[in-house]
């Protein structure tokens, strides 16, 4: 199959976020037309009927479901409600207006912390609810399942074409890098370039640095997005993954030549190391004809240059977020 994309208008719910403006970005390129967020204040993803009024009103043809919210370990530790909460909201809310305003198709994107916390290595998509969630990130896994059961309910009922992806950890252009609700590249990186500008002897790194991490670069899975869009609609959702994975400790040394930090990384064992392992399986993908093509120390290097020239708008979200907790 091939799915056309030509004057199609595409809405991408989240267009702000990391994995939304790369999704903008990759899209530009393709013969469509996209339709831009109505913005929070306009309209709350999490109220059903804003959301049917306001898709009803534009009617897209295509939707990347983006939205949601997320968060570092100690974000979705600490606030268990609100990203169960709030994930649960927006994304029922887009797919079931999806299907009251005959969206042609649509593509959610859920997260690898979906498989069970023991899965085996690399993790196949069959793993899904075959054994207990990770803590830590329970509730956000909960809520990315029930959205890849909801595209899989749609498409058993009413015959509507939506299809479930799920990218490895992500990392680039537009990343959080609040201390407190960050990822880990987002973290490290900031960690790090601070180092450097306080000429700081060391960095320390959480936990034994021996786990095991996949990393993809954000635009490797918007290139993945707009391929699983035009070759693939089935039921299964699909891993989206770079191939490879890492220690931490040798991610850390990716990102300490990066930005040129010329001090020791200290490890703090008293720190958990979480999950040993986690690499997807993303054979299925690669036999639709995709694979990612950004090397890590390219992705780092073009990660760390959109840090460097953003910094003052960094500051700005980390106050705001800050004060209004």
């Amino acid at each position: 199959m091939s799915f056309d994309l030509t004057d199609k208008l595409v809405w991408v719910a989240g267009q702000h976020g990391m994995v939304g403006r790369a999704m903008m970005r990759r899209l530009e390129r393709e013969p469509c037309a996209l339709l831009l967020d109505p913005g929070r204040t306009a309209v709350d993803l999490r109220r059903q009927s804003e959301v049917e009024d306001w898709m009803a009103a534009q009617r897209p043809r295509i939707a990347f479901l983006t939205a949601g919210r997320v968060g570092g370990m100690y974000a979705n530790d600490a606030f268990p409600a609100d990203f169960l909460y709030d994930n649960l909201l927006i994304e029922a809310n887009i797919i079931h207006a999806a299907y009251r305003t005959g969206v042609e198709k649509l593509l959610f994107f859920g997260s690898s912390c979906i498989y069970p916390r023991d899965a085996p290595q690399p993790i196949p998509e069959a793993a899904l609810l075959t054994g207990p969630l990770e803590r830590t990130n329970e509730a956000y896994a909960v809520a990315k399942i029930a959205g890849i059961k909801l595209c899989q309910a749609y498409r058993r009922q009413h015959g509507c074409d939506f299809i479930s992806a799920m990218p490895t950890n992500l990392y680039g252009p537009g990343d959080n890098f609040h201390p407190e609700t960050s990822h880990v590249p987002a973290a490290l990186l900031r960690r790090f370039h601070e180092a450097k500008m306080a000429r700081a002897a060391e960095v320390v790194v959480w936990g034994s640095g021996t786990p095991r991490r996949e990393f993809l670069y954000v635009d490797d899975l918007a290139d993945a997005g707009i391929h699983l869009l035009r070759h693939y609609s089935g039921e299964s959702h699909i891993n989206i993954g770079a191939g490879y994975d890492v220690t931490i400790a040798e991610f850390a040394e990716h990102i300490k030549r990066c930005v040129g930090f010329e001090g020791r990384i200290v490890y703090d064992r008293s720190r958990p190391d979480g999950t040993p392992r986690k690499l997807l399986d993303s054979r299925r993908i690669q036999a639709l004809g995709w694979s990612a093509t950004t090397p890590l120390d390219e992705g780092l290097k073009r990660y760390y240059d959109w840090f460097l020239s953003n910094q003052g708008k960094l500051r700005e979200t980390v106050i705001e977020a800050a004060t209004s907790k």
